[in-house]
């Protein structure tokens, strides 16, 4: 890999992971209004209609936008960008037709999930027909999406997701503030359309830089800067190939599901899961603690559980679209020395950066949900929301392995395992949402949740190792187990003193929010000292890792040796 390729790969990679940050910063501050307007009840036909809309949304645009950005980079790069253009108004029709598909069969068949399968009654219904307008504009938004990602332009992508969040909570909160004056139904409705305006917005913002890259095409052809070598490759291209044969829309669609199908089936996982839990609690757990209550628990789960425990995957997300690249190209060298080496570096990356928020959410799971929510509604809530939040998001460690080792397959272009990877964890999700819940109430089923991404990081791995040689920790792995557990001990020690000691003022949300940072500042600090002291990192790990990383690490590092 070329220094520029290098170069354009961090520097996509960085807009897109603090885009997500700020993003997915966002969408949880949304929800803390919206906890206390909808309430659990409300914010239950929230997320009854948001994980069913998130589901579809999935299906209507993963893997379309990445098989785009590959055709099109491919076209331009061997100086066909007339053809990459074809494709990209292929796509744009694709995405018009699966659109307004999508919206119409949301909207007509809302009340058979919301109400018969989710048993989310009426309001869930209402609050699903208002975000349906949605699909009618996200595919086509990430369609323009995928096209800029070919064109190496990240900047676009970033700016829209965060403008995107920015109207969505504005909106959201606004309309329910005033809607609830109507019926909490229609607060809910006006909650979930906050999607739609936030759509419009990031379309708008596509749009522009859409104009604003045609002008700069043209002006660039009006003054052309070909190669020889291009000018030549764009030459035979005219002469002995057949461009209607080639591109029509029909080959077009067919190269394009081949590629996008298995990445829709992988990137829906996390997305399936979530909806089965928002789903299958109030069917499963009514009989043994009442409807009431099962109604609340799926607000607690979707609407404070799910968005913290969706924080520490963040950084993995990114590292996952960086990586397909990278061990695309090594792998079709057939360099396996290589795909072993970027496999060991992605998946220790992924692991030790996105374990100390694991940590950090586990521990101060109760500050951190007073603080930023409120009080839960009941006493079942408040005596089980806490619990809830740190049982997933523990889970979340999971299905961080589960999504860096499925990109190292996807880039080694074994889809059909990692297929059935996705077959066997909803499978197991499933089964034991059924078994555990029964036994263990909402427990069981975050516990079954866990046991998806472990069974799903399990089987990708053997499949890898049957392919590649690498480590992920090796010896260092019973160092890693050292380190959780003392800070899991120490921290839970330190949450305990803090929650009953720690009241420095009369106004007991802002005692949380002290307690909540004192918390997480100790996990944070103790995080990177233990790594050293039972050397877990090394000095050749460091210098594998991002510069700001190496930047926190040697400040640690001096740290402890003056102590």
């Amino acid at each position: 890999m070329t220094k520029v390729t290098k170069d354009s790969l961090v520097k996509g990679t960085l807009i897109l992971t603090v885009a997500a940050l700020v993003a997915r910063f966002l969408g949880v501050f949304q929800r803390i209004p919206l906890v206390h307007l909808l309430h659990e009840e409300g914010m239950k036909s929230y997320v009854i209609a948001f994980n069913l809309y998130s589901v579809l949304l999935v299906v209507a645009t993963a893997g379309i936008p990445s098989a785009l950005s590959k055709m099109v980079a491919e076209k331009r790069a061997i100086g066909r960008p007339h053809e990459a253009q074809r494709i990209y108004r292929a796509a744009i029709w694709f995405a018009v037709v699966a659109g307004a598909v999508m919206t119409i069969l949301l909207y007509v068949f809302a009340p058979i999930y919301a109400e018969s399968i989710s048993q989310g009654g009426p309001d869930a219904t209402l609050a699903t027909r208002a975000i349906a307008p949605a699909m009618l504009l996200f595919p086509l938004i990430a369609i323009m999406r995928g096209y800029f990602q070919g064109r190496q332009n990240m900047m676009p992508n970033g700016i829209s997701q965060v403008v995107e969040q920015i109207f969505r909570l504005i909106v959201s909160i606004t309309l329910a503030f005033f809607l609830l004056d109507i019926s909490l139904g229609w607060g809910v409705a006006g909650a979930s359309f906050g999607g739609v305006v936030g759509g419009a917005a990031a379309l708008a913002v596509m749009l522009y830089y859409a104009v604003k890259l045609k002008r700069a095409d043209a002006q660039e052809q009006k003054q052309p800067a070909v190669s020889q070598a291009a000018a030549e490759e764009i030459g035979a291209a005219r002469s002995n190939d057949h461009p209607v044969e080639l591109l029509r829309y029909r080959d077009i669609y067919r190269s394009l599901l081949r590629l996008s199908i298995p990445i829709v089936i992988f990137s829906v996982t996390v997305t399936l899961v979530y909806l089965i839990d928002t789903s299958m609690i109030i069917p499963l757990l009514q009989d043994a603690i009442g409807t009431s209550e099962a109604s609340r628990l799926v607000g607690i789960l979707g609407g404070r559980a799910q968005p913290l425990a969706g924080i520490p995957i963040i950084l993995a997300i990114a590292l996952s679209q960086s990586v397909v690249p990278i061990i695309s190209a090594a792998y079709s060298r057939k360099d396996l020395k290589q795909v072993g080496q970027q496999t060991t570096r992605v998946l220790q990356l992924a692991i030790l950066s996105g374990l100390p928020a694991v940590l950090m959410i586990s521990i101060a799971a109760r500050p951190l949900d007073y603080f930023l929510f409120g009080l839960e509604d009941s006493a079942f809530g408040m005596a089980h929301g806490p619990a809830m939040i740190s049982l997933l998001t523990a889970g979340a460690m999971f299905q961080i392995v589960m999504q860096t080792s499925g990109a190292v397959l996807m880039g080694m272009g074994r889809m059909k395992p990692l297929m059935a990877h996705v077959g066997v964890g909803i499978a197991i999700k499933l089964l034991g949402s059924f078994l555990l819940g029964q036994w263990f109430g909402i427990y069981g089923i975050i516990i079954s949740t866990g046991l998806c991404f472990i069974a799903m990081s399990w089987l990708n791995i053997r499949t890898l190792r049957k392919e590649v040689s690498f480590t992920i920790l090796g010896r260092r792995f019973g160092g890693l187990i050292v380190t959780i557990l003392v800070i899991g001990v120490l921290g839970f020690a330190a949450e305990w003193l803090t929650h009953t000691y720690v009241l420095p003022t009369p106004w007991f949300r802002l005692n949380q929010g002290i307690q909540a940072v004192l918390i997480c500042g100790f996990t944070v600090a103790l995080y990177p000292v233990m790594l050293m002291l039972t050397r877990v990192v090394t000095k050749d790990d460091v210098k594998s890792f991002p510069s700001p990383v190496q930047k926190l690490i040697a400040k640690a590092s001096g740290l402890l040796k003056r102590s």
